[in-house]
């Protein structure tokens, strides 16, 4: 099994600057890189591949050995085949038919990580494994840098990357061979329902809040990005507004990110199969149709209701509960959402009148009463278990 652990660095003030250094001198290389590709196909037709950038690497780091010599050669290999999965990905969207989205340059706000493919290649995880009360990384060009190490790592290390946030900065290992932690049997089983009143409902009744943490923050979001339209682009005051309209994204970030860390491993611990829905977020959360001239009904309330969707974290919930439920020995099935909050969990009846509100549902067949959400989560158990007998018929 696979698992990332992420660790705050504490560098120093040099190597702090050596980190900034090495992050602008890898930016550079990925928009040269990119620049080369573009140049190439339009004077002469030519589409350059990572092989032939990784070639020129050795004439590159032979010519400016101060600067780009200074880095490790496989962190600058990891640059290429980022721009080379970049393309590759806009390719795969031209032939299926998706908005293509050509790659583009990095601004200096828009790149934050390098990456060493390999431990033990330009860096070394635990570089100073005598040292009895701290940890250490080392990095090519930048020293041993001291990390904050607030649990162990498992496995074995595969990747090492650094990130930047903000005026801090993080290491974070990629490890192989986790082993699982197995929860002990509760023989319990649940559907669940997610939604924007309560992140989720179980099939027992069960609810879990959505804490809607960037409505919390709204007004003092507001406020900050107020006065960092009022700065002057370049100045000093306009960093230091950027700065605090980042830190409060930040946090809402973290508090969503805690909050569906707490919300799965709840679940995970008392179930030992949950059922979801298979949900496509990008789909739901689109824009009304419309144009400008001739905009779509309700185009407001269906604004508010996305922002209300991607406040509450569906995605980051689900993909944390799938890692929860591998490592816990967990099942977990995900079953089409089609009908699940119209269909009447007793007699079975579809119909859109069923719903009468956000929380009441009323089977307009037998008469059935109950909430939409514990409705709706009930149905989805029975599709998962349906899926699964099927399944052990195959």
């Amino acid at each position: 099994m696979r698992r990332s652990y992420k660790y705050l660095l504490r560098p120093t003030s040099k190597q702090a600057a050596a980190l900034t250094q090495c992050l602008e001198d890898h930016r550079q290389l990925y928009n040269a890189a990119m620049e080369h590709r573009r140049t190439a196909y339009a004077k002469a037709g030519a589409s350059i591949r990572y092989g032939e950038q990784s070639a020129d690497l050795k004439h590159i780091r032979a010519d400016d050995p101060g600067g780009q010599g200074r880095w490790s050669f496989s962190s600058q290999q990891a640059t290429l085949r980022r721009l080379d999965k970049a393309f590759r990905a806009f390719f795969d969207r031209v032939r299926t038919g998706r908005t293509p989205g050509f790659p583009r340059f990095k601004g200096r706000g828009w790149f934050d990580t390098v990456e060493w493919p390999k431990d033990g290649d330009g860096c070394r995880w635990d570089s100073q494994p005598e040292h009895p009360a701290a940890s250490y990384v080392r990095l090519q060009g930048i020293g041993h840098v001291r990390v904050h190490q607030h649990r162990p790592v498992k496995g074995r290390v595969k990747t090492i990357s650094v990130k930047r946030e903000g005026s801090r900065w993080y290491v974070v290992l990629s490890c192989d061979d986790v082993p699982a932690e197995p929860l002990p049997a509760t023989g319990a089983v649940a559907g669940v329902d997610l939604g924007v009143a309560s992140l989720v409902t179980t099939s027992d009744g069960e609810r879990l809040a959505n804490p809607r943490h960037l409505a919390a923050t709204a007004d003092r979001l507001a406020a900050a990005q107020r006065d960092l339209a009022c700065k002057k682009r370049g100045s000093k005051r306009r960093r230091e507004a950027v700065a605090r309209v980042a830190a409060l994204y930040r946090t809402v970030r973290r508090q969503r990110l805690d909050h569906a860390h707490k919300a799965a491993l709840a679940l995970v611990r008392d179930y030992d199969l949950i059922v979801h829905e298979d949900l496509r977020i990008a789909n739901i959360t689109r824009s009304a149709s419309g144009t400008i001239d001739a905009p779509g009904r309700n185009v407001a309330a269906k604004a508010g209701l996305n922002r209300s969707i991607l406040d509450a974290g569906w995605g980051v919930f689900l993909t944390i509960l799938a890692h929860k439920a591998e490592s816990a020995g967990r099942e977990l099935i995900a079953v089409n959402p089609a009908n699940t909050s119209r269909t009447c969990a007793r007699c079975g009846h579809v119909a859109k009148e069923n719903r009468l509100t956000q929380a009441e549902f009323a089977c307009t067949a037998c008469g059935h009463a109950a909430h939409a959400d514990v409705n709706a989560a009930v149905n989805i158990l029975r599709a998962g278990l349906a899926l699964r007998q099927a399944a052990e018929a195959a």
